[in-house]
């Protein structure tokens, strides 16, 4: 008998639904060929729900989400919602709420670039034709962006407090060095420590953590300088571990260099290996509605739902590998492609990539 798992599915806002449903492609082939069952219900988040209910994130959302396995999220936001309070727009009121809601403090991004796809990279071909295979590992429901602060109302004085507690940074960490362990076994932990306190504390519990694994080789680095070391050689990270706002920044990067944020995914995970999968790029509203986006994160994200937490490490290499040769055969969406010529339709992408998949079965 089929083991089934409860997916509640939340695309949003912009072009959310285009790439969830080249997602739900992915779906209904594993459901069809494989003794696992994916069971999915939708529910509205972001712009579209405040539209139909004046609430980002309505009750039967996290009710869903409460009940299922694994969230699979599209996006939200958009400028029709910026006029909005900061705390009621649709990134803050859903995203940030879901992840200190299901104490989500593990995110996982990975980006990777094939030295064969080297060109599409905007890094100089000497760098990116190395390749890379980087992993950032980001706290995500401490630090800055849930800290104290404020915004005075004459606009002329504001300030935000970062807040981090030993434990927050020991279950992040450990959690870094496990999945180094699957990988080359090297951290680069990222601070600031020779500017903040919060980062004194961060390195400080990093080697402290690192004496239980003492086959992973830890390494620091300010932010400051991780920013530029990604740009002129990449290839010699593994994994890299940030504190919530240092992980925003570098992730993005990582997604840059690796030719387009549309191909990054993202996972936030619990203790209990629940989590929240999405695409690290954002709503798009500019491209929504024209079947040009790139589907590659919002299927890459389905991969690490699968992999993580459901723990079928089998099906998720598939659609990996699927992903990685329609890139190779040259298969490419707007985003990626030279000079803006010869792509193919957000449509398309997604069946091709279904037709590798089938092929692997």
């Amino acid at each position: 008998m089929k083991k089934k798992y409860n997916i509640a599915v939340l695309p949003g806002d912009g072009i959310g639904p285009e790439i969830m449903k080249q997602a739900y492609k992915i779906i209904q082939i594993i459901n069809q060929k494989f003794p696992i069952v994916l069971n999915t219900q939708e529910y509205d988040v972001g712009g579209i729900a405040i539209d139909k209910f004046n609430n980002a994130l309505p009750k039967d959302t996290i009710e869903g989400c409460k009940k299922s396995h694994a969230i699979l999220f599209g996006s939200v936001g958009g400028n029709k919602w910026n006029h909005l309070p900061e705390e009621k727009r649709p990134e803050k009121a859903s995203l940030l709420f879901l992840r200190k809601k299901f104490d989500l403090f593990l995110n996982i991004r990975p980006s990777k670039l094939e030295s064969e796809l080297f060109y599409l990279s905007p890094l100089r071909q000497d760098i990116s034709k190395k390749g890379f295979d980087i992993m950032c590992i980001r706290e995500l429901t401490g630090g800055i962006y849930f800290g104290k602060s404020e915004y005075d109302k004459s606009k002329e004085y504001a300030f935000d407090t970062e807040n981090y507690f030993k434990n927050e940074i020991i279950r992040v960490a450990k959690k870094a060095f496990q999945l180094a362990q699957t990988r080359k076994k090297k951290i680069v932990s990222i601070d600031k420590a020779n500017v903040l306190k919060t980062s004194i504390l961060w390195r400080k519990t990093v080697d402290e953590i690192s004496i239980n694994f003492p086959e992973i080789k830890l390494s620091h680095m300010y932010i400051d300088n991780a920013t530029m070391q990604l740009i002129r050689n990449p290839s010699k990270f593994d994994v890299i571990l940030c504190s919530n706002l240092f992980g925003d920044i570098l992730s993005d990067e990582c997604a840059e260099i690796s030719g387009s944020i549309g191909m990054l995914p993202s996972a936030s995970i619990n203790e209990n290996n629940f989590g929240l999968y999405e695409p690290a790029g954002g709503s798009a509203p500019e491209i929504a509605g024209k079947n040009i986006a790139n589907p590659i994160a919002q299927i890459l994200s389905l991969s690490m739902l699968i992999r993580y937490s459901i723990g079928n490490i089998k099906i998720a290499d598939l659609i990996d590998s699927s992903v990685k040769e329609a890139l190779l055969k040259n298969f490419k969406t707007k985003d990626i492609s030279r000079n803006g010529e010869n792509y193919i339709s957000t449509e398309d992408m997604g069946n091709i990539i279904c037709k590798f998949l089938l092929k692997r079965i």
